[in-house]
């Protein structure tokens, strides 16, 4: 097990390179970049730009040198010293402004998956248990549901129907006197029951993926000869069912977290943009917006870390599970 741990390990390094590459290219595709647009609001303002200032702005920004010494610098920086750059938009470091709301997306985005597991696989053995019922069709119904419509859809719909019905606004994380306000016992729980529909939406449609997965994959289970044979055998059905058949059944869930958490992330952005929730949502849009490179790039190379150490901790997860995966790979 320690040498197949180890090897996937290995692998990271190169893959990680690769992704940096890619997410610093990316961010340089678009025409321009944020001086551009800093000095053509400063002309329209009324205000003359001399070319000593913009070679100074330039160089106090690191945009004078070629796109291979930018990236040289911005991951070296990032390895060597934990400097991410420095945000044009907000003037100060990437760290001071990605951390604090990352943080808080990080949070809403376990909670989610934590929602999501505990819905999905209940409901995916009662609905792989008593195939064709009622309640089979109602949760198949509602997982279509949950995968055809986009989060943003439902949070703009749940808010639009609560504020019509109360008069109180559910967007934000937190109430207009704690959103400045240092963090305390009072701010976190002013900030808890404000989670609740943030954590229903952005986990709703993984959740319905998770539903159909589940039940695809016990009744598949269910239908095996060991499972026939062990019925036959007069072993009960809790006994029988959570034995073998559950165990198998839940693998594809394990390998799913690789791709579930950057997922949850992902689809937190948007949901936070139409909530209005102080997370990295609206700062990444914004980021984008004004070509902030390195305040994208970081947040984007972020994400893709996540998605490499959550597919790794899936595939040891499933290697612990099932043996006969890290002995096809690399043997202890």
């Amino acid at each position: 097990m320690l040498n197949y741990i180890s090897y996937r390990l290995l692998q990271l390094i190169p893959l990680l390179v690769a992704i940096s590459i890619i997410v610093f290219v990316i961010i340089q595709l678009p025409p321009g970049d944020f001086l551009t647009g800093y000095i053509q609001q400063l002309k329209l303002s009324g205000n003359d730009v001399s070319e000593s200032a913009i070679l100074s702005l330039k160089q106090q920004y690191g945009l004078d040198q070629s796109m291979i010494m930018q990236y040289i610098s911005w991951i070296k920086n990032m390895v060597l010293h934990g400097d991410m750059g420095r945000s044009f938009q907000f003037n100060m470091p990437v760290a001071d402004v990605i951390w604090p709301r990352l943080g808080l997306t990080v949070t809403i985005s376990l909670i989610s998956l934590i929602f999501v597991w505990i819905v999905a696989i209940p409901i995916g053995i009662y609905s792989a248990t008593h195939q064709y019922s009622v309640l089979d069709y109602v949760f198949t119904f509602i997982g279509f549901i949950g995968v055809a419509v986009p989060g943003f859809l439902i949070a703009l719909v749940l808010v639009y129907f609560i504020f019509i019905e109360t008069g109180v606004s559910i967007t934000g994380l937190f109430s207009p006197e704690y959103i400045d306000a240092p963090w305390s016992m009072a701010k976190i729980l002013d900030m808890l029951p404000r989670l609740v529909l943030p954590v229903i939406v952005i986990g709703m449609a993984s959740a319905a993926s998770l539903i159909r997965v589940t039940r695809g994959m016990l009744l598949d289970e269910l239908s095996k000869q060991y499972v026939i044979t062990a019925r036959a055998k007069g072993v009960s059905e809790g006994k029988l069912l959570f034995k073998y058949p559950v165990r198998m059944a839940i693998n594809p869930l394990i390998s799913t977290i690789g791709w579930t958490l950057p997922a949850l992330i992902s689809g937190e952005v948007i949901v936070s943009i139409v909530l209005n929730l102080q997370t990295t949502g609206p700062m990444l849009l914004k980021a984008l917006m004004t070509q902030d490179m390195y305040l994208c790039g970081s947040f984007i190379l972020i994400t893709s870390v996540i998605t490499v150490l959550g597919t790794l901790l899936s595939d040891i997860l499933l290697a612990a599970v099932d043996p006969r995966i890290r002995f096809g790979g690399v043997g202890e």
